[in-house]
Protein backbone atom coordinates (compact mmCIF):
# COMPACT_ATOMS: atom_id res chain seq x y z
CA UNK A 1 0.00 0.00 0.00
CA UNK A 2 1.25 3.51 -0.79
CA UNK A 3 1.85 5.96 2.04
CA UNK A 4 2.12 9.71 2.50
CA UNK A 5 4.45 11.38 4.98
CA UNK A 6 4.06 14.62 6.91
CA UNK A 7 4.61 16.01 10.38
CA UNK A 8 2.91 18.22 12.92
CA UNK A 9 4.37 20.18 15.82
CA UNK A 10 2.41 19.95 19.08
CA UNK A 11 2.90 22.20 22.11
CA UNK A 12 3.79 20.40 25.36
CA UNK A 13 3.64 21.39 28.99
CA UNK A 14 6.99 19.72 29.65
CA UNK A 15 8.81 22.10 27.32
CA UNK A 16 9.18 22.78 23.62
CA UNK A 17 7.05 21.70 20.70
CA UNK A 18 7.03 17.98 20.02
CA UNK A 19 7.28 17.01 16.38
CA UNK A 20 5.09 14.04 15.45
CA UNK A 21 6.04 12.38 12.18
CA UNK A 22 2.99 10.97 10.39
CA UNK A 23 3.04 8.01 8.00
CA UNK A 24 -0.38 7.64 6.40
CA UNK A 25 -1.67 4.84 4.13
CA UNK A 26 -3.44 5.94 0.99
CA UNK A 27 -5.75 4.26 -1.51
CA UNK A 28 -6.72 6.60 -4.33
CA UNK A 29 -9.91 4.65 -5.00
CA UNK A 30 -11.10 5.07 -1.39
CA UNK A 31 -10.68 8.72 -0.39
CA UNK A 32 -12.94 8.31 2.68
CA UNK A 33 -11.20 5.23 4.08
CA UNK A 34 -10.57 5.09 7.82
CA UNK A 35 -7.61 3.36 9.41
CA UNK A 36 -6.45 2.32 12.87
CA UNK A 37 -3.69 4.39 14.45
CA UNK A 38 -0.36 3.21 15.84
CA UNK A 39 2.11 5.24 17.90
CA UNK A 40 5.71 4.22 17.20
CA UNK A 41 8.08 5.23 19.98
CA UNK A 42 11.74 5.55 19.06
CA UNK A 43 14.89 4.39 20.73
CA UNK A 44 17.18 6.92 22.49
CA UNK A 45 18.24 8.35 19.10
CA UNK A 46 14.80 9.84 18.25
CA UNK A 47 13.20 9.14 14.85
CA UNK A 48 16.15 7.78 12.91
CA UNK A 49 16.18 6.14 9.50
CA UNK A 50 15.54 2.66 10.96
CA UNK A 51 12.63 3.96 13.06
CA UNK A 52 11.11 5.74 10.06
CA UNK A 53 11.44 2.62 7.93
CA UNK A 54 9.78 0.57 10.67
CA UNK A 55 6.95 3.12 10.76
CA UNK A 56 6.58 2.97 6.96
CA UNK A 57 6.34 -0.81 7.11
CA UNK A 58 3.46 -0.60 9.56
CA UNK A 59 1.72 2.18 7.64
CA UNK A 60 1.90 0.22 4.38
CA UNK A 61 -0.28 -2.45 6.01
CA UNK A 62 -3.07 0.07 6.58
CA UNK A 63 -2.27 1.92 9.80
CA UNK A 64 -1.82 5.64 10.42
CA UNK A 65 1.49 5.83 12.25
CA UNK A 66 2.54 8.66 14.55
CA UNK A 67 6.20 8.75 15.59
CA UNK A 68 6.90 11.43 18.24
CA UNK A 69 10.30 13.01 18.87
CA UNK A 70 11.00 12.21 22.50
CA UNK A 71 13.63 14.81 23.39
CA UNK A 72 11.88 18.08 22.51
CA UNK A 73 12.83 19.51 25.92
CA UNK A 74 16.51 19.28 25.01
CA UNK A 75 16.92 19.49 21.23
CA UNK A 76 15.15 19.68 17.89
CA UNK A 77 13.42 16.79 16.11
CA UNK A 78 16.53 15.72 14.25
CA UNK A 79 17.81 12.21 15.07
CA UNK A 80 20.96 11.54 17.03
CA UNK A 81 23.75 9.63 15.36
CA UNK A 82 24.42 5.97 16.14
CA UNK A 83 27.83 6.81 17.55
CA UNK A 84 29.47 7.49 20.90
CA UNK A 85 28.35 11.14 21.30
CA UNK A 86 24.83 10.34 20.08
CA UNK A 87 24.55 7.40 22.47
CA UNK A 88 25.83 9.48 25.37
CA UNK A 89 23.31 12.26 24.71
CA UNK A 90 20.43 9.84 24.32
CA UNK A 91 21.27 7.99 27.53
CA UNK A 92 21.68 11.25 29.44
CA UNK A 93 18.38 12.71 28.26
CA UNK A 94 16.61 9.41 28.89
CA UNK A 95 17.14 9.80 32.64
CA UNK A 96 16.84 13.61 32.68
CA UNK A 97 13.35 13.74 31.17
CA UNK A 98 10.52 13.27 33.66
CA UNK A 99 8.38 10.14 33.44
CA UNK A 100 5.29 12.37 33.46
CA UNK A 101 6.68 14.10 30.36
CA UNK A 102 7.04 10.77 28.56
CA UNK A 103 3.42 10.05 29.44
CA UNK A 104 2.35 13.47 28.16
CA UNK A 105 4.09 12.76 24.84
CA UNK A 106 2.20 9.48 24.52
CA UNK A 107 -1.14 11.06 25.39
CA UNK A 108 -0.62 13.89 22.88
CA UNK A 109 0.34 11.42 20.14
CA UNK A 110 -2.75 9.31 20.80
CA UNK A 111 -4.96 12.39 20.90
CA UNK A 112 -3.54 13.60 17.59
CA UNK A 113 -4.24 10.28 15.90
CA UNK A 114 -7.81 10.25 17.22
CA UNK A 115 -8.32 13.79 15.94
CA UNK A 116 -7.66 12.75 12.35
CA UNK A 117 -10.85 12.27 10.29
CA UNK A 118 -9.21 9.24 8.67
CA UNK A 119 -8.65 7.41 11.99
CA UNK A 120 -11.18 4.75 12.93
CA UNK A 121 -10.74 5.39 16.66
CA UNK A 122 -8.61 2.35 17.50
CA UNK A 123 -5.06 2.81 18.69
CA UNK A 124 -2.04 0.55 19.13
CA UNK A 125 1.51 1.28 20.26
CA UNK A 126 4.93 -0.15 19.58
CA UNK A 127 8.57 0.78 19.87
CA UNK A 128 12.10 -0.47 20.30
CA UNK A 129 14.50 -0.16 23.27
CA UNK A 130 13.42 3.01 25.11
CA UNK A 131 10.45 2.98 22.75
CA UNK A 132 9.51 -0.52 23.87
CA UNK A 133 9.25 0.76 27.43
CA UNK A 134 7.24 3.78 26.26
CA UNK A 135 4.87 1.52 24.32
CA UNK A 136 4.35 -0.45 27.54
CA UNK A 137 3.54 2.78 29.38
CA UNK A 138 1.23 3.85 26.56
CA UNK A 139 -0.74 0.66 27.29
CA UNK A 140 -1.67 2.26 30.63
CA UNK A 141 -3.83 4.65 28.57
CA UNK A 142 -7.26 3.07 28.20
CA UNK A 143 -7.46 4.34 24.61
CA UNK A 144 -4.76 1.86 23.58
CA UNK A 145 -5.97 -1.63 22.63
CA UNK A 146 -2.62 -3.36 22.04
CA UNK A 147 1.09 -2.71 22.43
CA UNK A 148 4.08 -4.53 20.95
CA UNK A 149 7.18 -3.86 23.02
CA UNK A 150 10.54 -4.73 21.48
CA UNK A 151 13.37 -5.31 24.00
CA UNK A 152 11.83 -2.78 26.39
CA UNK A 153 14.68 -1.37 28.45
CA UNK A 154 14.55 -0.28 32.11
CA UNK A 155 11.16 -1.83 32.92
CA UNK A 156 12.76 -4.56 35.01
CA UNK A 157 14.96 -2.10 36.91
CA UNK A 158 12.42 0.75 37.22
CA UNK A 159 15.13 3.24 36.19
CA UNK A 160 13.45 5.33 33.49
CA UNK A 161 13.31 9.11 33.71
CA UNK A 162 14.39 11.77 36.17
CA UNK A 163 15.89 10.23 39.27
CA UNK A 164 16.09 6.87 37.45
CA UNK A 165 12.78 5.89 38.98
CA UNK A 166 9.58 4.80 37.25
CA UNK A 167 6.43 2.93 38.27
CA UNK A 168 5.92 0.89 35.10
CA UNK A 169 6.08 -2.54 36.74
CA UNK A 170 4.16 -1.39 39.80
CA UNK A 171 1.29 -0.28 37.54
CA UNK A 172 1.06 -3.50 35.53
CA UNK A 173 -2.40 -4.12 36.97
CA UNK A 174 -3.62 -0.92 35.28
CA UNK A 175 -2.91 -2.27 31.79
CA UNK A 176 -6.07 -3.08 29.89
CA UNK A 177 -4.42 -3.53 26.50
CA UNK A 178 -3.02 -6.77 25.12
CA UNK A 179 0.77 -6.82 25.22
CA UNK A 180 3.37 -8.56 23.09
CA UNK A 181 6.79 -8.52 24.77
CA UNK A 182 9.76 -9.41 22.54
CA UNK A 183 13.34 -9.89 23.77
CA UNK A 184 16.58 -11.40 22.57
CA UNK A 185 18.22 -13.87 24.93
CA UNK A 186 21.59 -12.31 24.03
CA UNK A 187 20.34 -8.84 25.08
CA UNK A 188 22.69 -7.50 27.75
CA UNK A 189 20.33 -4.58 28.48
CA UNK A 190 17.58 -6.83 29.87
CA UNK A 191 19.16 -9.85 31.60
CA UNK A 192 17.41 -13.18 32.23
CA UNK A 193 16.42 -12.16 35.74
CA UNK A 194 14.89 -8.96 34.37
CA UNK A 195 12.88 -10.82 31.75
CA UNK A 196 11.71 -13.28 34.39
CA UNK A 197 10.58 -10.41 36.64
CA UNK A 198 8.60 -8.76 33.84
CA UNK A 199 6.90 -12.03 32.88
CA UNK A 200 6.10 -12.88 36.52
CA UNK A 201 4.69 -9.41 37.21
CA UNK A 202 2.48 -9.39 34.13
CA UNK A 203 1.20 -12.87 34.97
CA UNK A 204 0.35 -11.97 38.55
CA UNK A 205 -1.35 -8.76 37.38
CA UNK A 206 -3.56 -10.83 35.04
CA UNK A 207 -2.42 -8.91 31.95
CA UNK A 208 -3.21 -10.48 28.57
CA UNK A 209 0.23 -10.87 27.03
CA UNK A 210 2.54 -12.93 24.84
CA UNK A 211 6.20 -13.22 25.74
CA UNK A 212 8.87 -14.10 23.18
CA UNK A 213 12.58 -14.67 23.86
CA UNK A 214 14.62 -15.30 20.71
CA UNK A 215 17.63 -17.52 21.39
CA UNK A 216 20.29 -15.82 19.24
CA UNK A 217 18.94 -12.26 19.08
CA UNK A 218 20.83 -9.34 20.57
CA UNK A 219 19.60 -5.96 21.72
CA UNK A 220 17.93 -3.85 18.99
CA UNK A 221 17.94 -6.73 16.50
CA UNK A 222 15.21 -5.05 14.40
CA UNK A 223 17.27 -1.88 13.82
CA UNK A 224 18.07 -2.19 10.12
CA UNK A 225 21.54 -0.67 10.08
CA UNK A 226 24.84 -2.29 10.86
CA UNK A 227 26.78 0.22 12.95
CA UNK A 228 26.56 -2.09 15.97
CA UNK A 229 26.28 -5.40 14.16
CA UNK A 230 23.02 -6.55 15.76
CA UNK A 231 20.47 -6.45 12.92
CA UNK A 232 18.89 -9.83 12.14
CA UNK A 233 16.50 -9.46 9.17
CA UNK A 234 15.09 -12.99 9.42
CA UNK A 235 14.10 -12.73 13.08
CA UNK A 236 12.93 -9.13 12.61
CA UNK A 237 10.59 -10.30 9.85
CA UNK A 238 9.09 -13.06 12.01
CA UNK A 239 8.54 -10.63 14.88
CA UNK A 240 6.87 -8.17 12.52
CA UNK A 241 4.32 -10.85 11.71
CA UNK A 242 3.58 -11.09 15.45
CA UNK A 243 2.98 -7.35 15.44
CA UNK A 244 0.61 -7.61 12.48
CA UNK A 245 -1.29 -10.48 14.08
CA UNK A 246 -2.11 -8.62 17.28
CA UNK A 247 -2.81 -5.29 15.56
CA UNK A 248 -4.98 -6.84 12.85
CA UNK A 249 -6.96 -8.74 15.47
CA UNK A 250 -7.38 -5.99 18.05
CA UNK A 251 -7.51 -2.83 15.92
CA UNK A 252 -9.49 -4.02 12.89
CA UNK A 253 -12.01 -6.52 14.24
CA UNK A 254 -15.29 -5.81 16.04
CA UNK A 255 -14.63 -8.09 18.99
CA UNK A 256 -17.07 -6.62 21.50
CA UNK A 257 -16.24 -6.49 25.22
CA UNK A 258 -13.61 -8.90 26.54
CA UNK A 259 -14.84 -11.69 28.79
CA UNK A 260 -12.15 -12.56 31.31
CA UNK A 261 -13.13 -16.16 32.18
CA UNK A 262 -13.34 -18.37 29.11
CA UNK A 263 -13.31 -21.59 31.10
CA UNK A 264 -10.68 -24.24 31.65
CA UNK A 265 -8.72 -25.35 28.61
CA UNK A 266 -9.39 -29.01 27.84
CA UNK A 267 -6.30 -31.19 28.26
CA UNK A 268 -6.57 -33.47 25.24
CA UNK A 269 -4.30 -34.25 22.30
Amino acid sequence: MLIQESYTDVATQAGGDMRIFIFHPTLAEYPQAKWPGVVVFSEIYQVTGPVARFARQIASHGYIVAAPSSYHEFTGPEPLAYDGPGTDKGNEWKITKKVTAYDEDAALSITHLLSLPTCNGRIGATGMCLGGHLAYRAALDKRVAAAVCYFATDIHSSTLGEGKSDDSLARAGDIGAELVMIFGKQDTHVPPSGRDLIRKTLTEANVTFSFYEVAWAQHAFIRDELSKGRYDPAIAGICFQMLLEVFNRTLRSELGPRVGDVGEVEDVC
